[in-house]
């Protein structure tokens, strides 16, 4: 099976390119749209613009393209990059949004390739803990939901933060995985890695309630 992976370089892009190679799947391109808009319905957008190095740890051929994040209308950009690549299907690091697999689905449909989840309705702390317990470097990069203050960027997923955002699940219900937005993540080294990634310039923005971990630096080691 060849495929190309929608890929963020948050822990579930690439956490679903570890599982599909473990099927034995040849994951032949790694997708990633740049939305200008931050709060695009279907892209993560805080550091996108490090697919590019992510790309090169991982030593997977990349196709980029910038989308105004336009909710609809940049599914339409997404379309234009997998009409043109030679794969039987992609896979998308969705965990339980309704509203990303079926639009996929809807143009994959159209292009006449498959779609596929790897990890769709995982359960969230048990997802958690395979990414971690299979060697994944996981940081915190954006948070925006109550109990995530600016203490949590740059916060690397280990046993204790799962135990910490199960705590913040029983108070406040957020989605302890951060499918539903409450926080982002960037994948810094794991299995699959052939090279990982240092990070040497940061800045932390924040606005009353939310913030984000911005890296201006970034090198392979």
């Amino acid at each position: 099976m060849k495929v190309a992976a929608l890929f963020s370089g948050g822990k579930d892009s690439i956490f679903s390119i570890y599982v599909a190679q473990q099927y034995g799947w040849d994951v032949s391109y790694l997708v990633s749209l740049m939305p200008e808009n931050i709060d695009s319905w279907m892209f993560h957008g805080v550091n996108i613009h490090l697919t590019g190095l992510l790309a090169k740890a991982l030593d997977t051929p990349i196709v980029s393209k910038s989308t105004l994040g336009e909710k609809e209308k940049e599914l339409d950009d997404l379309k234009s990059i997998l009409e043109n690549l030679n794969i039987d299907g992609v896979i998308s690091g969705a965990i339980s949004s309704e509203y990303q697999r079926t639009r996929i689905e809807k143009i994959c449909h159209k292009i006449g390739i498959k779609s596929f989840t790897p990890i769709w309705h995982k359960n969230q702390r048990q997802l958690l803990e395979e990414e971690t317990h299979a060697g994944f470097k996981i940081i915190i990069v954006s948070v925006s939901a109550n109990g995530l203050d600016k203490s949590w960027l740059g916060r690397t997923i280990d046993k204790k933060c799962i135990k910490d955002l199960v705590s913040l699940h029983k108070k406040y219900k957020i989605n302890i995985a951060g499918e539903g937005g409450e926080y982002e993540t960037l994948v810094l080294d794991g299995p699959i890695f052939k090279k990982k990634i240092t990070l040497q310039d940061t800045e932390i923005e924040w606005k009353r309630d939310y913030g984000r971990l911005v890296v201006k630096k970034a090198v392979l080691s």
